[in-house]
């Protein structure tokens, strides 16, 4: 009988956000000054995906884990000298556009498309993990759309927690409204969670990880499937970065209740 488990992390590149973004009109549509020179990382939310992936499999000997990531050839390639030194995974590359202006259906159906094709997967083990967030555009789409094409119906969004109970069922940790949290008991698999933060700390850099990583990373880049992902029909009236405003005034001897009209007030206005 098979053990273990098959976590399918779904995850693309993004800008390195400690880098200056300026958007631009382009003949293309909305994008990036300089965009093809921007460091690219792992999207930070689907760092933590993958992270609670590799730590659930570690713990549960069988299982496996496959990084399916949707973004420009190059770009992934610069990301993996970086992520692929962190945990075990194999990738399953998509060479396509990857950013804020594209449409969440068009990257869920080239995702859910490519983890169905991926060799010997097993839907009774089946867990598919992503960020609750992006760090590119939070549409909040993508991964429920993924769920639907895949026909899982049991998902769950901001979860901070996953645990395995000693009778098979999954004990969840889904946020909720008010800082509070909500616990759900799944009774089995498939599953997909969409992760916010999560309980992990980063993984050290390991060489030995990033070379037994490269060893299935170069050939599947060699052979990433091209995809058309875009926005079609979409216009945008404007593309800005939010702007700063700032209005300092020190006043001495305001009772708080004068302090909060005067800032309600600011804030009508």
């Amino acid at each position: 009988m098979s053990t273990g488990y098959h976590i399918v992390v779904c995850g693309s590149v993004v800008p390195d956000p400690l880098q200056t973004l300026e958007p631009i009109a382009s003949p293309a549509g909305p994008a990036l000054k300089n965009e093809l020179m921007l460091p690219a990382i792992l999207d930070p939310w689907a760092s933590h995906s993958l992270y609670e992936a590799a730590h659930l499999a570690k713990q549960n000997p069988g299982s496996k884990v496959w990084l399916v990531s949707l973004g420009p050839k190059a770009k992934l390639q610069q990301m993996m000298m970086n992520i692929a030194q962190k945990v075990p995974f194999e990738l399953v590359a998509l060479d396509g556009l990857a950013g804020g202006f594209t449409e969440a259906f068009e990257v869920a159906f080239a995702l859910s498309d490519a983890i169905q094709a991926i060799p010997g997967l097993d839907r009774s083990r089946l867990l598919v993990f992503g960020g609750w967030e992006s760090a590119s555009r939070g549409a909040g789409a993508t991964l429920q759309i993924i769920g639907e094409r895949l026909g899982i119906s049991d998902q769950f969004q901001g979860v901070d927690q996953l645990t395995l109970n000693p009778d098979g069922t999954l004990q969840v940790l889904e946020r909720i409204e008010g800082g509070k949290h909500q616990v759900s008991t799944c009774a089995g698999l498939p599953i997909l969670i969409g992760w916010a933060t999560g309980n992990l700390r980063e993984p050290p850099n390991n060489p030995q990880i990033g070379m037994a990583n490269m060893r299935t990373v170069m050939p599947a880049l060699q052979r990433a499937k091209p995809v058309k992902i875009g926005a079609e029909g979409v216009t945008y009236a404007s593309v800005t970065l939010p702007k700063q405003r700032r209005e300092t005034k020190v006043v001495k001897s305001m009772s708080p209740d004068d302090i909060a009209k005067e800032i309600a007030t600011w804030i009508n206005q």
